[in-house]
């Protein structure tokens, strides 16, 4: 049945998430203060609570549950369980904050080819996982070990140079051709920034 649809679907990027809430007033909180979105005006049509945010190219969907006191509750982090995960600048700077404003986080590192990703895991107020992370350590490549189209070069350079300093051999003398990093919608350059 799938192969007759000659090939995956054509998609262009994440839009957004939706999340069902306990409180849509408590979540629009936590995910305005806790990690900058901004909420943004949602259709007139939809006749059921709810509020939309955006931030860093993507809209995150609050719904209100119609059954707040049936919704499970997770009180221990697990990093395998689902989750949607954020770049940040500063993992020092992003453990501080969490320790300041007393929320619980899980930390772990993963470890490849002498490059390691730092990832903090913590839930929002309804138990649904978030994951900030220094991810952009890491390269994206296929299962050949070639770069993924549309990878910033200036990532996978990056990339070779800290593991060429880990190394202690030379760097490559320049960034590999490929295509250039230049967001759809604009993002906010400080949280995405592929420099």
């Amino acid at each position: 049945m799938l192969g007759a649809m000659g090939g995956p679907l054509r998609l262009t990027s994440l839009n957004h998430i939706s999340i069902v809430c306990r409180s849509v007033e408590e979540s629009l909180k936590f995910y305005q203060d806790v990690l900058g979105f901004i909420p943004v005006r949602r259709p007139e049509s939809l006749k059921f609570e709810g509020a939309w945010l955006f931030g860093y190219g993507i809209g995150i969907h609050l719904l209100q549950s119609e059954n707040p006191e049936g919704m499970p509750r997770k009180s221990e982090i697990n990093p395998k369980d689902n989750h949607i995960s954020f770049q940040c600048e500063s993992m020092v700077a992003v453990e501080v904050k969490l320790k300041e404003i007393g929320i619980e986080y899980v930390q772990r590192t993963v470890k490849e080819g002498g490059i390691y990703v730092d990832q903090l895991f913590f839930h929002d107020p309804d138990g649904f996982m978030v994951e900030l992370c220094n991810c952009e350590n890491l390269p994206v490549v296929d299962l050949n070990g070639e770069p993924i189209g549309g990878v910033c070069s200036r990532r996978i350079f990056k990339h070779q140079q800290l593991i060429a300093q880990q190394q202690k051999q030379q760097p490559p003398p320049s960034p590999p051709q490929m295509v250039q990093c230049t967001p759809a919608i604009p993002v906010n350059e400080d949280f995405l920034s592929c420099a």
